[in-house]
Parts: C-alpha cells; sequence; structure tokens
C-alpha cells in the first residue's frame, strides 16, 4: 500500500521499503509539457503540403481506417516518433552531464560527446569506410562513447572535479572539430558531401528502424535514470560533504555521466548532431519546475518539445524547401549559449 507524508514542495511516496520524493511543481511542469508536446505533434501530423484534419490524425495514430493513412501514417507519423525519441534522449543526456559537471553550460554538444560521434561517421563516410546508412549510428555511438571516455580519463584526478571536466571537454571538442575539417576536406568528394548532410542533423527519411532501436534503448535506460533521479541529491553536496556522508561520490558520477554519453551518442545516431538541445532542455525544464535539482523527466518531455517543434519550424519556414531539424535548433541555441555565458560571468563577477 502506498502512503504520502507531506513535506515542503515535497510528496513522500512509499511503496514498502522504498521511498521517493516527488517535487510537486515539477510533477505539474511536467504534466503541463507533456500536453504541449501532444498538441505540437498532432500539429506536426497535421501540417505539411496536405493539410490533415487533426480527428484524421487521432485516427491513423489509433489504427482505426482513414484515407490519410500514407501521409500521415507512412510519412510523417515515423519522422515525429523519432524527433520525439531523439529529444527524449538529448534532454535526459543533457540533465545528467549538467548535474555532474554542476554547470549550466555543460552539454554533450559541449564537451566533446557529440563531435566524438561526428568526427566518427565523418571519417568513415569521407574514406568509404561506412557506406550503408545502417551502419551509421553505430559508428556514431562507438565515437560518442570514445570521446565521452576520453574526456572522463583526461579530468581525473583523485576524483571527477566538474571544473576540469568542462574545460578538457572544451578542448576535446574543439580538437574533433578540427579532426573533422580535415576528414571533409582530404576524403573523397562525394562521401564527403554525404557527410555534411549528416552533420546537420536532420530527421528527413526518418523511420521506424531508427525508431525502434532508439526506443529500446531507453526503455532499457528507464531503471538506470529513476537511480538517477534519487542520486542526484546525493551529489548535490560539496565532495567534503558527501565523503563524510559515506557516499561513493566518484562511482555515482560515472554512472550518470555514462548514461548521459550513452544517450547522446544513440541520439546522434538516430538522427546526426542536434545541436543544442541537450543544452537548452535542462535549464529549461529547472526553471519551469523551480527545483534544487535539475528534474529529469521535465528535461526529456522538454528535449522532445524542442526537436518536435524545431522539426516542424524546418519543414514550413521555406516550405517546398525542408531545412534540416538541426539548423532550427543551432539558431535558437546559440543566442541561448550567449546569453548564458553572459549570465554566468555577470553572477562571478
Amino acid at each position: 500500500m502506498t502512503a504520502t507524508v507531506p513535506l515542503r514542495g515535497y510528496t513522500v511516496l512509499r511503496a514498502g521499503r522504498a521511498s521517493f520524493l516527488l517535487h510537486r511543481r515539477s510533477a505539474l511542469a511536467a504534466l503541463g509539457l507533456l500536453l504541449v508536446l501532444a498538441a505540437t505533434a498532432v500539429a506536426s501530423l497535421c501540417l505539411g503540403e496536405s493539410t490533415v484534419a487533426p480527428g484524421e490524425v487521432l485516427k491513423v495514430v489509433l489504427g482505426q481506417p482513414s484515407p490519410h493513412q500514407l501521409v500521415v501514417g507512412e510519412f510523417r507519423l515515423p519522422r515525429v516518433v523519432v524527433g520525439l525519441l531523439v529529444g527524449t534522449a538529448l534532454g535526459l543526456a543533457g540533465a545528467l552531464i549538467q548535474t555532474v559537471a554542476r554547470n549550466p553550460l555543460a552539454s554533450p554538444d559541449v564537451v566533446g560527446v557529440s563531435w566524438g560521434a561526428t568526427a566518427t561517421v565523418v571519417g568513415l563516410l569521407a574514406y568509404g569506410v561506412v557506406g550503408s546508412t545502417g551502419e551509421v549510428p553505430y559508428a556514431a555511438v562507438a565515437g560518442g562513447l570514445a570521446a565521452g571516455l576520453l574526456v572522463y580519463l583526461l579530468a581525473w584526478r583523485r576524483g571527477l572535479h566538474a571544473q576540469r571536466f568542462v574545460l578538457i571537454g572544451i578542448g576535446i571538442s574543439v580538437a574533433l572539430s578540427s579532426l573533422t575539417s580535415v576528414f571533409l576536406t582530404k576524403g573523397d568528394g562525394f562521401q564527403a558531401q554525404a557527410a555534411k548532410v549528416w552533420m546537420t542533423g536532420s530527421l528527413n527519411g526518418s523511420g521506424y528502424q531508427q525508431a525502434g532501436w532508439l526506443a529500446w534503448v531507453l526503455l532499457a535506460a528507464a531503471p538506470v535514470a529513476l537511480w538517477a533521479a534519487r542520486a542526484q541529491r546525493s551529489i548535490s553536496f560539496d565532495d567534503a560533504t558527501a565523503v563524510g556522508l559515506g557516499l561513493r561520490l566518484d562511482r555515482i558520477r560515472l554512472g550518470m555521466a555514462l548514461l548521459g554519453v550513452v544517450l547522446a551518442s544513440c541520439a546522434a545516431g538516430a538522427a546526426g548532431p542536434v545541436d543544442f538541445v541537450a543544452l537548452m532542455a535542462p535549464q529549461i525544464a529547472v526553471r519551469l519546475a523551480r527545483s534544487a535539482q535539475i528534474p529529469l523527466l521535465c528535461s526529456a518531455l522538454t528535449g522532445a518539445l524542442v526537436v518536435v517543434l524545431a522539426d516542424l519550424v524546418a519543414r514550413r519556414l521555406l516550405a517546398p524547401v525542408e531545412l534540416p531539424v538541426g539548423v532550427v535548433t543551432g539558431l535558437v541555441g546559440a543566442p541561448y549559449l550567449m546569453w548564458l555565458l553572459l549570465r554566468s560571468r555577470r553572477g562571478g563577477s
């Protein structure tokens, strides 16, 4: 039987020996985000070269007969599903890495994970090692994991220091960005052009093949994410306090960082490097929830909302020309990053 005990802003949920703290404003924010996300997804399914009524869209989604099955069910729905999954993975990855780094500027884009995936895929495509699009996700995941592991090892000095983690990650990103440019200029011209298209981050041509394995990754990550949500409160202490309380701080950080790197790498494998989503989503979520820690569920929902909304804008802004979703997130994310930098500078002065 589950009982609830009210606290200031929280509800304690108890089920047997297990207990969970539920931040009430975070729960309300998550519900609001879920409703807005559902409305945005339906709008994305309705709008295109031909407009479909919401009622017909719902029929297709629910598996009922509809004359719009081809347009909605075969063309638009797989793209929206992939966008939802990619955004969820990026939002959750950004929240985990920012929690570990204790820095709102930290994200897979900034600390080298996305550039590791990009450099690996571009290098293999440009030199013809990878010739099938089915092999690209595996190359992206391998490259992202390798870059994340390298950053973690270089940042380790008798423990993981948050500032060193971010600074080394930025350095690795710059190095991998330069390496990617070398691959593009020295590799085969035709293959390099294909690599440039992948680098923009796009949902064009996305289907259930990408959605299927990414959904399995998120499902497998769910129990670890629940553990991470509870562990967030542990690593919010300073290192001396955490060690004094007997917390295994390094193991907790390693587990959260590893999960974030895996999710970001898999998202890059499914849609390419969709920039700035993992940077923006956690900070938007924490402002909506007004919680002490970054809310993981709200971050995941915010990431999904950003990607689906950006893809809708990318499809309709210059219709019939479709922009890659990464172009839209980049246009929004770059000013946001500058604002964060200015805000951090003022806060530190």
